[in-house]
């Protein structure tokens, strides 16, 4: 059976979130106090409702604790947020991941129980800066508060060269879990395999450590 999803509040976030749950062909309940919004989402949700989530009725009679995971994707309303998460997690739903706003947020969130914290706008900027930062950097994904993973170019610097000549993990504390060339990725790639300029290393570690690699990369 397909998995069921809920997605309360229909912003940016929880909205792109809803079309691309549809895209993965699953269930969703699209769900926003907005009837504007709600309306907007008619034709692409696989159901909708106007309601109050804070309101625990609502959330009963919407049988919210039968669905595999809940999103709680409410914009600027920290409070409406938590007490839609506290109200849920009573209810016993399975999984409710929640948007945080700040870090404020996010700690009083993880007090009451919510499975999983996601900080799209700070997660966000930290790629976005690492791209502006770094012509190598293609994309960059957070891990906790200090690892991290970073698909990055291997550029001119590294071509020819294999990843046992580097001693990449020796010299900077990271490690290549994987090399995309082309169509291909190369998992757990032999230490002796020779790096090409056109190649986009996957590398995992601390980010302290990570920003000590691309600069290497960067430097003139």
């Amino acid at each position: 059976m397909n998995k069921e999803f809920a997605v309360i509040g229909l912003g940016r976030f929880g909205g792109s979130i809803v079309k691309e749950l549809r895209e993965l062909e699953t269930d969703v309940l699209a769900i926003d106090v907005d009837e504007e919004r709600v309306n907007e989402f008619a034709d692409i949700a696989t159901e909708t409702v106007i309601g109050n989530t804070t309101d625990e009725a609502v959330l009963k009679n919407l049988g919210l604790r039968n669905f595999d995971n809940v999103i709680v994707a409410i914009g600027d309303n920290i409070q409406s947020s938590i007490l839609t998460t506290l109200l849920l997690k009573d209810l016993g739903v399975k999984k409710v991941t929640v948007k945080a706003q700040s870090d404020y947020h996010a700690r009083v969130l993880d007090k009451i129980g919510a499975d999983v914290v996601v900080h799209p706008e700070r997660d966000m900027g930290r790629r976005i800066a690492h791209r502006l930062v770094s012509s190598s950097v293609l994309d960059y994904l957070e891990l906790s508060d200090e690892h991290s993973i970073v698909e990055i170019y291997a550029t001119e610097k590294l071509s020819g060269q294999s990843l046992l000549d580097l001693d990449i993990r020796a010299e900077y504390g990271v490690s290549v879990i994987a090399i995309k060339r082309g169509a291909d990725i190369i998992v757990s790639p032999d230490p002796t395999v020779n790096i090409k300029d056109t190649d986009v290393l996957i590398v995992i570690g601390k980010d302290n450590d990570l920003n000590r690699f691309e600069k290497l990369l960067n430097r003139e």
